[in-house]
């Protein structure tokens, strides 16, 4: 089985078998999703769930942001990982999007990485939920399953898995497909002890074969 194959393979598979995939984070507007996505930085979507309802409440905008400080943000995020980096970041964040953008979140990766807290990841997250940009933001489950799958090859950090995967997935696909790897990885290509017996994929992914 060639490359090709093999993505043409995963791509008809989770077409049939998961074709609605989305986000597993909360929000109702666009500076939601990208508060809630600098959050969910080496942290569950479980937890940032948790955190942003009464964060949200508290600041439903950019503007109330801004006009807090970083203690304030700290005091509703502190049960997140690094919660005084990410209270630093939220509050320049915010002010940032009032000064340079006029309140709204920007529509393309290259300005959503000049916010502070938001990364290559974080953008194309936001660009591809929020604006429906063919973006393929990288995580650790992102990472993890492709190269396990053999979708990647040998990557040596997420820019290059990234590449590997805008490469070969259909562009209209590129948006599902993140939610799918995300997804498989979260719940069945567990990191420490992969459910392969659950897996619909072991025809085509490398390391069941190798390993079985």
């Amino acid at each position: 089985m060639n490359r090709k194959q093999r993505f043409e393979l995963f791509v008809d598979y989770f077409d049939k078998h998961m074709p609605v995939a989305e986000t597993e984070l909360q929000y109702n507007s666009g500076f939601e999703l990208l508060v809630a996505v600098i959050l969910s930085a080496q942290c569950t979507d479980k937890r940032v769930n948790m955190v942003t309802p009464t964060l949200f409440s508290a600041f439903p905008n950019a503007e109330l942001m801004a006009l807090s400080s970083p203690d304030e943000i700290f005091h509703y995020i502190r049960s997140i990982s690094y919660p005084n980096n990410k209270s630093k970041h939220l509050h320049k964040m915010a002010n940032m999007l009032i000064h340079d953008f006029d309140g709204k979140v920007p529509d393309s990766v290259d300005s959503l990485q000049l916010l502070p807290g938001v990364g290559r990841k974080t953008a194309n997250v936001v660009a591809s939920v929020l604006y429906d940009i063919p973006t393929m933001p990288v995580d650790t489950h992102v990472f993890r399953v492709s190269e396990r799958i053999g979708l990647s090859k040998n990557a040596k950090n997420p820019l290059q898995t990234e590449k590997q995967l805008v490469k070969y997935f259909p562009k209209d696909k590129l948006n599902i497909a993140h939610h799918w790897l995300i997804l498989h990885g979260r719940y069945v290509c567990l990191a420490r002890k992969p459910k392969c017996q659950e897996c619909g994929i072991t025809d085509i992914c490398d390391f069941f074969q190798k390993n079985r």
